[in-house]
């Protein structure tokens, strides 16, 4: 009788450990699951997907003007240049100086497009699993530490082609000595280029974050077999 008993508990014991196997297979895959070079390659993925679907939109026309995540305003030491045109009646050519910035951005991101693709790739990730645990834009911030001074030593050149091409330096220099002509002003003289090389590259970073964003907390954003089973360790 004891015996039987005792084949009893063994038999149920052994149920019960298959059933809970089966429940912990029906679980989703731990943060132990993946190894680290499968998480690097889903944070890559997400800001490839940054990239192309976000990045993308800002080459196009008004992509940076009518874009207030990343609309690039005039430098502070120059407010008081568009308020003093704005003043005298040359509201009009402001509008035109701070436009032509813009399309200057637009223009440039569409020629530097390679350079952030290349920058994903090359990426390493230190410590993916952490990243990945991160906040809503970790991967992006990672990349904009590890390689915004890189990419601004290629990117600046493209701005400054850029200006040219789509006729701000002329714009700007029109502005520059109507506003030194008028009298009791103080002359100002800014490298334009170099600050929106600044601002075109923090625009870009800035859409990319928007779409890991969206990659984190949508689960319709993932649209690849590996983006919902590296991401789904952070859910």
């Amino acid at each position: 009788m004891k015996k039987s008993i005792f084949l009893s508990i063994i038999c149920f014991m052994s149920l019960s450990c298959a059933e809970l196997q089966n429940v912990v297979n029906t679980l989703p895959t731990s943060q132990g699951g993946l190894d680290p070079t499968t998480i690097a390659s889903g944070l890559r993925q997400a800001l490839d997907l940054g990239i192309d679907k976000q990045v993308t939109k800002l080459t196009q026309k008004d992509g940076f003007y009518k874009n207030s995540l990343v609309k690039i305003l005039l430098p502070e030491e120059l407010q008081k240049v568009d308020n003093t045109l704005r003043s005298i009646g040359l509201g009009k050519l402001a509008d035109e100086g701070l436009k032509v910035m813009n399309r200057a951005a637009e223009d440039a991101v569409k020629t530097a497009t390679p350079i952030f693709v290349d920058a994903v790739k090359n990426i390493t990730f230190a410590d993916a699993k952490n990243i990945l645990l991160g906040n809503n834009t970790a991967a992006t911030s990672y990349l904009e530490g590890r390689t915004t001074q890189a990419l601004y030593q290629q990117f600046n050149p493209v701005i400054k082609n850029s200006f040219s091409k789509v006729g701000a330096d002329k714009v700007w220099s029109n502005i520059i000595n109507k506003y030194n002509a008028i009298p009791l002003t103080n002359k100002v003289n800014p490298d334009l280029t170099d600050y929106v090389a600044s601002k075109a590259l923090e625009g870009v970073y800035t859409m990319i974050g928007e779409e890991e964003k969206k990659i984190r907390t949508n689960l319709n954003s993932r649209t690849t077999s590996l983006l919902k089973q590296v991401f789904a360790l952070q859910d």
